[in-house]
Order: C-alpha cells, then structure tokens, then sequence
C-alpha cells in the first residue's frame, strides 16, 4: 500500500514527510494502522548521527500502538480488529535469551538498525523504488506500519491508543529501570538523573515501588517541577549539586540506586553517578549513548571495595509481553500516569517542531497523533 512516512535521507538534516510504499504482510506479519507514535530521543540519536544505520533513508519511529487491518499467513494469536501496542524490542518466545526468561534481549533485535525483516530478511518499505530502513523495524512514523508478530503486544480495547502508544518505549523502559531491573525496594533511596520520557517514568516507578525518596536530577527547572507531580522528593539541577544534599539526607548512605535516563550518555556520567551509590547499591545505565563511545571514567578502586555495581538496562529489563500489560494495570488501578505524560500532539507534518520542542526542553513527551485524513 502507498501512504506516507517521515523519512530521514542523511545525518545533521530533518525529517521529510514524503510518500512511501508498505508491503504487503508475509508470513508471520501484520498490518497495522496506527493511532499515534511517541517522539522518542532515540530516534534523534540517529537524526544526529550518535547512531547510525546501514541503509538510508530512515522511517523513525518506535513508539506506537494501532488497531490490526490485516494479518498475514501462519500468525497466532492476533486477528483483524486487535487493539496492540508495538514493542521495540521483539520477542519471539523462543530463542536462549526468550527462554531464559529475558525477552527484553531476543536475538530476534539483533536486526533492529539493518531494516531488513524479520520475516524474509527483505526491505519491506520503499520510497521512490528504494529501500527504506524502518527504525528498530517498525517505522512509526507513518500512519501505517507492517511488522513481525514478534514485535506486537495484544491489548484490551477499554485503554485509548494513543495512551498506550507510550508503553512501546519510554513508559516501559523508564518504570522498569528503577521498579525492575533497578529492584527499588520499600524504603530504598533511588536518584534518578534525566527526567525527560523515560526518566519522568523511573521517577513514577520508583515511587510506586516504595522508594522513601526519590532524588531527580535535571537542568530544567520545568522538569524538575513535574517530577514532583510524578513522585520526586527531592529534585536537584546537576548531581554536583545534589552530592552532599544526598549525603545528609541518608545520613551518608547515599542512594541505593541511580539511573541514568539522560537523552545521551557521556562516558564521564558514570563516576558522578558512582559517587551518589551507597555500598553495594548500583548505576542502572539506561541511557543511549554514542555507539563510538568506548570511554568511561569509573574509580576501579572504589568500584571494587564498595561493592558497587554498573547494570546495563534495555526496555527496563524485562519483557515487553511482561511489561506493557502489567503497566496497563497499573494505569487502570490509577498508579501510572500516562496522559499527564503527553506535553503536546503534532501532525506527522509537524514532526521537525516535535523535536526541536524537545530539544528545547518543552516536552515530557511529544506525540504524532494520527487521523482519518492521514488513513
């Protein structure tokens, strides 16, 4: 089918809105149409050339959620009409990682950037004859999408789906960094460092699983002012600044964990990171960074006799078939915000608006909502 699609031709320019055309669904592949896509800072990382991809040009997006309109041949479990949010992580349920119970790390994304199928390892969106790479094999930056089964999550129909769209990513990853794989326990301190749309969510998360206090770290005095409205005690503008607070509000303990949500990770975040642990506590590093970025400054010496830990995170660590319905619930049961997330909606059109707005440090979240007129 022909629709359109915000496409990125090259590193350093903006977004294009032109028309693309979308396969047909193959084998273990649906259609859907979406509702609305989330404007996520992972897909300025590759506007800015921080990440880079194979085969250009781009269709950004990874943040969405939609209502099934076709399904291809040998697909289980989903059907025409099915309300779904998408993961940006697929989980085919089957692989070591997927077995072990980790389908946050399936091998099924090891070809998220290449925009070659899962399905049949083909290009299955085109843009005058060429081939287009969908970013993390979705590309929700067009009003339709046809992605692996793999990558879809079937969810009630009572929860709006632009709501949901957020659980795709920022939502998911963010909870999940401090409430999962950041195992906030009651009465723990957790700091959270980059409160944008993943952070604001490590601050609810946090909160909702007991911490005592929760520390948010951003140079935006707007953000920091809405993280107390999503669970924050205490908010600082740098982790200099909240060092030796830190250090008389826990009586020296420092944070039993920190993470870093920051919209892009410098090497030399870690040991001021470190420095805000308390012994045996950890740094959950959930934020992107460069992927030429080899270097880190980390007091091995501290590292090692103060028992600290470094702890990568993808998707907060933990399953998207896990996770966005058990948010779901969380949402339903009133202790998750979702709509007090979005900032404000665009038009795909608008979408170089969206993310200088974000740049700019407007938005907790920025969304593309979509329409008839788009359909």
């Amino acid at each position: 089918m022909k629709t359109k699609g915000a496409l990125l031709y090259e590193p350093n320019t903006d977004w294009k809105v032109e028309e693309i055309e979308i396969g047909d669904p193959v084998a273990g592949e649906v259609q859907v149409r979406l509702a609305a896509t989330g404007l996520c800072h992972s897909d300025e990382h590759v506007r800015t050339g921080a990440n880079t991809v194979p085969v250009y040009p781009v269709l950004g997006g990874h943040e969405g959620a939609g209502v099934v309109t076709r399904v291809g041949p040998g697909v289980v479990g989903l059907e025409e009409g099915d309300h779904v949010v998408l993961g940006f992580i697929p989980a085919c349920g089957v692989c070591k990682p997927c077995s072990k119970g980790m389908q946050n790390l399936c091998d099924q994304g090891a070809n998220l950037l290449t925009g070659k199928a899962i399905a049949d390892d083909t290009f299955r969106i085109t843009a005058s004859g060429n081939p287009v790479s969908p970013m993390c094999l979705l590309g929700t930056f067009s009003p339709y999408v046809c992605v692996n089964q793999s990558s879809v999550i079937k969810i009630e129909k009572d929860v709006d789906l632009a709501t949901a769209a957020l659980l795709g990513c920022g939502v998911s990853t963010g909870w999940g960094s401090t409430a999962s794989i950041g195992g906030t326990k009651a009465g723990d301190v957790v700091v959270v460092v980059g409160v944008g749309g993943v952070g604001i969510n490590a601050v609810q998360g946090a909160a909702a699983a007991g911490a005592r206090m929760v520390v948010a770290v951003d140079p935006v005095a707007y953000k920091r002012e809405w993280a107390q409205e999503f669970g924050a005690t205490h908010t600082f503008s740098s982790m200099a600044e909240a060092l030796e607070p830190l250090r008389d509000l826990t009586w020296g303990t420092m944070a039993d964990t920190v993470a870093l949500t920051v919209g892009e990770l410098e090497g030399d975040m870690i040991q001021p990171a470190l420095d805000l642990t308390a012994k045996g506590g950890q740094v959950v590093v959930t934020a992107i960074a460069d992927m030429q970025q080899v270097d880190a400054k980390v007091g091995l010496f501290e590292l090692a006799l103060l028992q600290k830990r470094i702890q990568g995170a993808i998707f907060g660590g933990i399953s998207p078939r896990t996770q966005i319905p058990r948010l779901l619930d969380e949402y339903r049961a009133g202790r998750l915000k979702l709509d007090e997330l979005v900032t404000r909606t665009y038009t795909l059109e608008e979408i170089n608006q969206g993310y200088q707005d974000m740049r700019d440090g407007q938005n907790l979240r920025g969304v593309v909502r979509y329409t008839e007129a788009d359909w």
